[in-house]
């Protein structure tokens, strides 16, 4: 698209309901689950990710790019373009019985399917939904047209493991289903995929809005067998050596500034050579599944886009890919193992996680994990795709920005509106902004703005370049990203009146959104 075409384009969209349906861009939203920041081969991760590094190639990578820290909070954001607290989901699915706090979404916030359905959209969603898993919350609720996964969180790749994760379900619209016996939940989710907007793009005949919302690569471990085979021995080296072969591949490629040091290894992550031969042999194969389980991510990208071409529809949708939040820690150093007794790893009665030593690998080059508000809690890689729409291919985007951007950015290119009421209420105003400045060749510079975070007290605030983050029941700690991106410097005390200016402002947002303090929220409610 020339410059003079783009700039035709945005004022189009600036005219609302009355641009023709018919050229308005289809929208794909693939959101994936406890991936880390380096995973993705075109963000230095040595797992094959060709169908992505495709679309990276022919697109933008977001280098600072932010999520809310966990599953349920940043699907809450990403729906919504509301700070999770104001959408009702401050911490997870539990009724804790305050606003902010109520475990699904409210009635004072709208969904991206409920904004752009009235705007001639079909919208579709196949995955894990984790925002309201009783019926009455599920997505045909929330102005989804079509729906197949599972409302009540993650957890399951195979059949055979709902023997182990009973609380699971699945639907296919509003009704409860029985899953095929052969279900691989990755390829299944873009098995209707592909078929719902194939539907769309043949019989509605309507641009679509597609929300796929992956359980992979979040634990359990569990993948194809030839999926695992492919990456035998792969990882026999050890985290320390596949963390700096990351963070070298970081530095060529110019995801992190060539000055950038890497944090240094967690602290409770032992060196590789101080683990024994046994260990190290189980450990390294937990990682051939995570990344099997994330390469059956990228062969399902692969086919999407294969559909999306043979119905002539690739050139003018745009792809979105990212993260819900940093890689998992849990189950600590060596990670846990659940499941049925004998079950070897990878199989649908095992039930392990690949344990804080590789998820500090996945999070390079960064420190800290899922639910933290440090870096490698909240980065996440952010891929955006659209021959017909964005000029700067290949480019990387430095700007920052988070995922109450996609609410705005997609009302923008859909030329839909933003509803001012949802079932009788006043909806809340959007906290984002448009991300659609950054797709030409010469974006402009951004006025910096705050961007804000909270869960379960850990907390951070962002603006400009200076960052304050503190852990749970910790001191502040301020950093200045655009020099130390990994958090290594601590500058709160020689800047005592900027870590108060800014911790003003945090503590001003949390009253406004109803953050309460953590675990206080927990005890108020009627889910302890």
């Amino acid at each position: 698209m020339t410059r003079l075409k783009f700039l035709l384009f945005s004022f189009a969209l600036l005219l609302g309901p009355i641009v023709d349906a018919s050229a308005r861009p289809n929208v794909i939203v693939i959101l994936v689950d406890d991936m880390g920041f380096s995973d993705l081969g075109c963000y230095g991760g040595e797992i094959e990710t060709p169908h992505l590094d495709a679309l990276a190639t022919g697109g933008l990578r977001f280098t600072r790019f932010y999520n809310a820290a966990r599953c349920c909070p940043t699907r809450a954001s990403l729906l919504t373009g509301l700070y999770p607290h104001e959408a009702g989901i401050g911490h997870m699915v539990a009724d804790y019985g305050v606003p902010s706090y109520q475990g699904y979404l409210n009635d004072r916030c709208v969904t991206l399917a409920e904004a752009l359905r009235p705007a001639g959209y079909a919208t579709l969603m196949t995955g894990k939904w984790h925002v309201g898993s009783a019926p009455g919350q599920w997505p045909l609720d929330r102005g989804f047209d079509r729906y197949w996964g599972t409302p009540s969180g993650g957890g399951v790749y195979f059949k055979d493991t709902l023997q182990i994760r009973k609380e699971v379900f699945f639907v296919e619209g509003a009704e409860r289903i029985e899953v095929p016996d052969d279900l691989y939940v990755t390829d299944d989710f873009s098995d209707h995929a592909t078929a719902f907007i194939e539907e769309a793009a043949t019989e509605t005949k309507k641009p679509f809005f597609l929300y796929l919302a992956h359980i992979a690569p979040h634990w359990p471990l569990q993948a194809k067998p030839e999926d695992i085979a492919k990456y035998a021995g792969r990882y026999d080296a050890g985290w320390d050596e596949v963390r700096a072969r990351r963070f070298a591949r970081q530095k060529e490629l110019g995801i992190v500034d060539g000055d950038t040091v890497p944090s240094p290894r967690d602290p409770q992550a032992k060196a590789w050579k101080e683990v024994s031969e046994e260990a190290r042999r189980e450990l390294a194969h937990r990682m051939e599944i995570y990344a099997a389980q994330v390469d059956s991510i990228d062969q399902n990208v692969g086919r999407l886009v294969a559909k999306l071409k043979a119905l002539g529809q690739f050139e003018n949708t745009l792809i979105l890919f990212l993260s819900d939040n940093g890689c998992s820690a849990e189950g600590g150093p060596g990670g846990f193992s659940r499941g049925k007794e004998g079950a070897p790893l990878g199989t649908g009665l095992s039930y392990a996680s690949g344990g804080l030593e590789w998820a500090n690998v996945s999070d390079t080059p960064f420190r800290r994990f899922k639910t933290e508000t440090h870096e490698g809690g909240i980065a996440t890689p952010l891929i955006a795709h659209w021959p017909a729409g964005i000029e700067a291919r290949g480019s990387l985007v430095d700007e920052p920005g988070h995922i109450i951007d996609l609410m705005p950015t997609l009302l923008e290119i859909a030329g839909a509106t933003y509803p001012e009421s949802h079932r009788g209420e006043a909806v809340q105003a959007m906290e984002g902004r448009s991300l659609v400045p950054l797709f030409g060749p010469a974006p402009p510079a951004a006025e910096p703005r705050p961007l804000f975070w909270e869960h379960e007290g850990n907390r951070a605030v962002r603006v400009g370049a200076w960052k304050l983050v503190a852990p749970h029941k910790r001191e502040w700690e301020l950093y200045d990203l655009s020099t130390d991106r990994v958090e290594g410097n601590n500058l709160a005390a020689t800047h005592s009146e900027r870590v108060r200016d800014l911790a003003a402002q945090w503590d001003a947002w949390a009253a406004r959104v109803g953050v309460l303090p953590w675990p206080d929220a927990k005890g108020k409610g009627k889910a302890q």
